[in-house]
């Protein structure tokens, strides 16, 4: 049996084991640039949790934190309102569109809202937006533009979830008294708990690791730990710092790993009732 996975295992260590050890070695390595010599040192994990770098790691956990709670929210009510539906051609318009909005992103995504709600866009214009104090260049434009393909992906994330609420559950509690709102309260949402963080988690491992779109639209006006280990891959701002970059991966490897420990008992925890 384990023969068959074999290239899998292989195609696996290939693809994430050599990053990854890359990675941990560039991170905790310091280069001498008189001598070239190399030593390991936490120098480099230091540096990124200070200053600059810092305020990047802070803004993308806030900016990926804020967008992925939004998206939730408005995936859970358009996943319920396509599951509840009577209409089957909605539900798989729904749900086709999701699955391409979900995957649409990078420069094309930038392009489209800057030309749409950017300074000169047609809707700015024609709504007067700017005079009203709106800025698609800032922190909740930038928002707006993760929600995008935020809550299409919890569309698709959350609604194998919300299928399997069973109708039994329902008629139980409408036959012990309980209202709609105490169904959702004391039944639905505790058994779609753990599937609702699991959506959330997704959601913010998108916003958190996402790159072309948010260099595209802003630049570095935005503190972004991406566009930070992009500038310092390229010396845009510092030479040699390439090592930094590496930590700053380790970072974000590390912030993804402790959402993933709480997410995971629960994530079985919900497969026992929805099984």
């Amino acid at each position: 049996g384990w023969l068959a996975a074999v290239p899998l295992l292989a195609f696996t260590a290939v693809a994430f084991g050599v990053p990854a050890v890359a990675m941990l070695n560039g991170a905790f390595t310091v280069k001498d640039q008189a001598t070239g010599a190399t030593a390991y040192t936490a120098a480099n994990l230091t540096a990124s949790l200070h200053g600059a770098y810092l305020t990047a790691l802070l803004g993308s956990v806030k900016l990926s934190a804020v967008s992925a709670a939004i998206g939730a929210v408005l995936g859970l009510l358009l996943a319920q309102a396509v599951v509840t539906s009577r209409f089957r051609a909605l539900r798989e318009a729904v749900l086709t569109a999701s699955g391409v909005l979900a995957n649409f992103g990078g420069v094309p995504l930038a392009f489209a809202f800057v030309a749409t709600l950017g300074n000169s866009g047609v809707v700015t214009r024609r709504f007067g937006l700017t005079d009203k104090g709106w800025d698609l260049y800032s922190f909740w434009g930038l928002t707006l533009v993760y929600l995008y393909f935020l809550i299409p992906l919890m569309v698709l994330t959350i609604t194998p979830a919300l299928e399997g609420l069973r109708s039994q559950w329902r008629e139980a509690a409408q036959n012990s008294g309980a209202t709609h709102a105490q169904y959702w309260l004391h039944v639905a949402l505790p058994v779609l708990t753990p599937s609702l963080l699991g959506g959330f988690v997704l959601l913010f491992g998108s916003a958190f690791a996402a790159y072309a779109t948010a260099a595209a639209m802003v630049g570095s006006s935005i503190p972004l730990v991406t566009l930070q280990i992009a500038d310092a891959l390229s010396g845009n701002v510092l030479v040699g710092q390439e090592n930094v970059a590496l930590a700053l991966s380790l970072d974000m490897v590390l912030v993804a790993v402790l959402v993933m420990a709480v997410y995971l008992p629960l994530q079985r925890r919900s497969a026992r009732w929805l099984a």
